[in-house]
């Protein structure tokens, strides 16, 4: 059995996971990083780069080098009703420079420059094609883990362990830490096109059960997110693109050009959704982050980025534990203490808008509605909403009060006030 020591073994190179490993490097620790897959992702998957996500990249260094032929600035973000009426619009240029934007990359663009980062590193290892097997406790607390690559069991002693392993994380269940895990009943068709005409401008549709998002990316190229029920993908696609292009024409006939590049199922794949809610992140000598941790809607636009402030956090705290030789879960704790009030409201938050955006109620529709358009009219509010969503503002959008206003039933004197100090 090959054995191997570091000061930290991640188990899992996503977006969390890579984050961590760069980021402890920077900090001169020694880093192990398993990845289950053979090598960097391929897959198509939505990328938008929130503001606290580009400030982390910033940090590491790698904001400035993204190709620029690969990422595309967005400012405004329009909500429509299904048909096309625009109920409100979202600028994130109202933000404080210098991120007030959001950044849309081809699929795994600033993920794959990460682990570009990584290899760079003489203190990280990254191993793909290695999957995490069980745990090593010496006098009750973590002290390492046992690895498969291939036919070889590899032995890692580490003073901390991550689980950055995701929603079904295995090292959370190593570690007996319990998890609310829900599957929402829907998840998101992804696609990726051409668009026949410049495309600068993001549009987010809602209606009865009804959700499509279209974001421009580089090159002309369009993302289109499209509500459909969890384990409806190959039912959608027997029926046919034209079924498909169809149904999104209903949605906005004016971008029927749009909906025609659609050409191949390739360009294609399907988002399922789920939350995930635990007890704790910690135990003695071992971490959860990202979607083992917390796992929570897209709505919220905030998932990965998440992931990504939970590695720098952690990132932060870790090598004044090992310089104390204190990995205790008391002190790791300090890290969940931080990190755990601005993820519970993301979740609450994204479970409201599950509520309202996906749902098939007229009345609740209707509210919906009422308030995108109190929304448009309401400086105050719209930045406390936009705030929220780019991950600089860890409190609630809106208090008690705040309900009745954004729904119309009570007028507020500072609708016309943009409250910049609401930003954290």
């Amino acid at each position: 059995m090959k054995i191997e020591e570091a000061d930290v073994a991640v188990v899992g190179a996503g977006g969390g996971g890579a984050v961590l490993a760069l980021a402890l490097a920077q900090k001169g620790l020694k880093t192990i990083v398993l990845e289950r897959a053979e090598g960097p992702p391929k897959g198509l998957r939505g990328e938008i780069l929130q503001p606290n996500g580009q400030r982390v990249l910033d940090q590491l260094g790698l904001l400035h080098t993204l190709p620029i032929e690969s990422t595309r600035d967005v400012r405004l973000f329009h909500f429509c009703r299904v048909g096309g009426e625009r109920l409100c619009t979202i600028d994130y240029g109202d933000l404080p420079a210098p991120y007030n934007r959001a950044v849309v990359t081809l699929p795994n663009v600033a993920h794959h420059a990460i682990l570009d980062a990584i290899q760079e590193q003489p203190s990280v290892s990254l191993w793909y094609g290695t999957s995490f097997t069980s745990l090593l406790r010496e006098n009750g607390r973590v002290s390492g883990l046992i690895a498969q690559k291939g036919a070889d069991e590899i032995t890692v002693k580490a003073k901390v362990v991550v689980g950055a392993d995701g929603a079904f994380s295995k090292v959370r269940e190593a570690l007996q830490i319990p998890a609310d895990l829900y599957l929402y009943p829907q998840g998101y068709l992804i696609a990726l096109v051409d668009a026949p005409n410049p495309f600068t401008e993001a549009k987010y549709f809602v209606g009865t059960r009804t959700i499509l998002g279209m974001f421009p990316a580089a090159a002309n190229k369009v993302y289109l997110f499209y509500m459909i029920d969890t384990g409806s993908y190959d039912r959608v696609k027997a029926q046919g693109l034209s079924a498909l292009q169809q149904a999104w024409t209903a949605i906005s006939p004016s971008d029927e050009p749009v909906f025609q590049a659609l050409k191949d199922w390739s360009q294609t794949a399907f988002l399922p959704t789920g939350r995930v809610r635990t007890p704790t992140w910690v135990a003695d000598g071992a971490v959860l982050i990202g979607d083992a941790a917390h796992a929570m809607n897209p709505h919220a636009s905030q998932g990965r980025m998440q992931a990504m402030v939970d590695a720098m956090t952690l990132a932060d705290l870790l090598p004044e534990c090992l310089a104390a030789n204190d990995v205790s879960a008391e002190r790791l704790k300090q890290f969940e203490h931080v990190r755990r009030p601005h993820v519970a409201t993301l979740q609450r938050l994204a479970d409201e808008q599950v509520l309202f955006w996906n749902t098939a109620n007229p009345v609740i529709g209707f509210l919906r509605d009422r308030v995108f358009r109190t929304l448009d009219g309401n400086a105050r509010l719209r930045y406390r909403v936009l705030a929220t969503t780019a991950g600089l503002r860890s409190r609630p959008p809106f208090g008690p009060i705040d309900r009745l206003m954004a729904a119309g039933f009570l007028p507020d004197r500072s609708a016309h006030e943009r409250v910049a100090q609401d930003a954290e």
